[in-house]
């Protein structure tokens, strides 16, 4: 009996001793010391604007925390400073930030602002194999303003550290509330709270523009913002959720359709500009087809079929096409049917490119033809210039466009932008009656079928926003209207009257 015992409690100190040593084996293991960031510093030159410009280059890591101090994630951003003038302080410094979610902002960096740019091919050509072009950017704004270029958590460099996990980043509020402390953090380095202030986005990054304007102005700890500079806007997402009972997309993509139609080749041209043709579009899109949609089965079959007429009419598409999709042809569709009988396919993100399927009876394109004929370029351009030219020396992937992010964007736990119809356009409402500086630009490409210029002008036209201080620019080209070259020139004049305020 006593050895039994022995035994007995030989075993609980041994169960003890191996519990105590998993306990602190997690102990270590979660109490790993986080690096310190990583930053790498050039000092560079260039000519912007017509402007012979000194700046320092910053590229490098930003640790964001929790109440304890305890470091919770990464942010890798880009920062442009001008060091040839005597008083940065009253400079205008702009924050740049793709979409996604889950977008780094290699687009808007090498594509627009930033002191190099990837050039493709401007006829929405297939961009091919490497080399590419990488080459210096005139068209920088870095001769009027400083620029932040930050990749939210799960894209670029950028992750979630310590205490830390992904997760708590992915999220229309948690992502705000993220960037929010990584611009405040900047200003407190950099000394830089008595700038001019402004955002640019692009897609879900024009989404995260205006929630950034409800976390930066709300509350007593304002940060005032002089200017947004929406790109390819999406801030009501029942603009483009194409869901049963939802007939809002179907009117926001028509004039978009109308206008890829028109490039294709697939209207009447005869005595009309584009410009022209889009109004006449616009027009019968607010007024019948709204109506023809609202009153359903109410419609006549006479009505409905001169409503499927001119539709067909607008968008290349057969009248019996249209009839079958009851007045309703959702943009994937449309992307597909549109050149079918060529064997052909158009792209999303700008319509202007073709792609080849490997089978023509599908409902959709087997991939985006705007999306494969353009990333390679980037993703080796934002690789080279990193490593090459700002002296980057990170190995771990450089995320161009994690689905990661997008996935736990919609969790029930979080407000997500697929979580019913999220619409961030009344923050744009508000922040502009409680700052009266506060102006926007936003700009749209014809040939976006994925962020439509129609739902841009429907959106801010409504949500409590004062269209006086809104300024709608237009581009031949698509989502990324910077990848043709008479559409990137016609957008940095327009960005820069837009920080002149004129």
């Amino acid at each position: 009996m006593l050895k039994l015992a022995k035994s007995c409690v030989g075993l609980l100190l041994a169960a003890s001793m191996t519990l105590s040593a998993l306990a602190a084996d997690k102990k270590e293991e979660t109490s790993t010391p986080v690096e310190a960031p990583k930053v790498y510093e050039v000092e560079k030159s260039g000519t912007f604007g017509g402007e012979r410009v000194k700046y320092k280059a910053i590229a490098g890591e930003t640790h964001l925390k929790n109440d304890k101090g305890e470091a919770t994630a990464s942010i890798f951003s880009v920062s442009y400073l001008r060091t040839d003038v005597k008083n940065n302080a009253e400079r205008p410094v702009f924050f740049i930030f793709n979409g996604g979610p889950g977008s780094a902002s290699l687009w808007l960096h090498l594509g627009v602002y930033g002191p190099k740019r990837v050039v493709l091919p401007s006829d929405a050509e297939d961009d091919g194999a490497a080399p590419y072009r990488l080459e210096d950017n005139p068209l920088s704004i870095l001769d009027m303003a400083d620029m932040v270029f930050i990749d939210p958590v799960g894209t670029g460099y950028s992750r979630a550290i310590g205490k830390g996990d992904g997760k708590d980043f992915w999220g229309i509020d948690n992502d705000a509330q993220s960037i929010a402390e990584f611009i405040r953090l900047w200003l407190v380095k950099h000394k830089r709270w008595n700038s001019p202030k402004y955002l640019s986005g692009e897609s879900y990054g024009t989404t995260r523009a205006a929630a950034l304007l409800n976390e930066l102005q709300g509350g007593w700890s304002d940060i005032a913002i002089n200017g947004v500079v929406f790109i390819s806007s999406i801030l009501d997402f029942q603009t483009a959720r194409y869901q049963p009972g939802n007939d809002t997309p179907y009117i926001s993509y028509l004039p978009t359709m109308a206008a890829t139609a028109w490039y294709h080749g697939k209207v009447d041209k005869a005595g009309r500009t584009l410009e022209g043709f889009i109004d006449e579009v616009r027009a019968f899109t607010l007024g019948d087809y709204a109506s023809a949609l609202l009153q359903g089965n109410r419609l006549s079959d006479e009505e409905f079929g001169a409503i499927a007429a001119k539709v067909a009419a607008y968008t290349g598409l057969s009248e019996q096409y249209v009839k079958n999709a009851n007045l309703r042809v959702n943009n994937m569709r449309f992307m597909k049917e549109l050149l079918r009988n060529e064997g052909k396919t158009v792209g999303r993100l700008d319509s202007r490119f073709v792609g080849e399927d490997y089978e023509g009876t599908g409902d959709t394109f087997d991939n985006d033809p705007s999306g494969y004929g353009i990333d390679a370029a980037y993703t080796a351009g934002i690789y080279q210039y990193l490593q090459n030219d700002l002296g980057v020396d990170i190995e771990r992937r450089y995320e161009v466009l994690s689905r990661t992010p997008g996935r736990h964007w919609a969790e029930p736990r979080k407000r997500g932008y697929s979580e019913g119809y999220p619409n961030v356009a009344p923050y744009v409402g508000t922040a502009m009656r409680e700052n009266k500086d506060l102006r926007t630009m936003v700009a749209n490409g014809y040939y976006d079928l994925a962020t439509p210029f129609f739902a841009s002008e429907n959106t801010f036209n409504a949500n409590g926003i004062d269209t006086d201080r809104v300024w709608f620019t237009y581009y031949e080209a698509g989502h990324m209207m910077y990848v043709h070259q008479p559409s990137i020139e016609a957008l940095v004049k327009d960005i820069r009257t837009f920080i002149r305020g004129e």
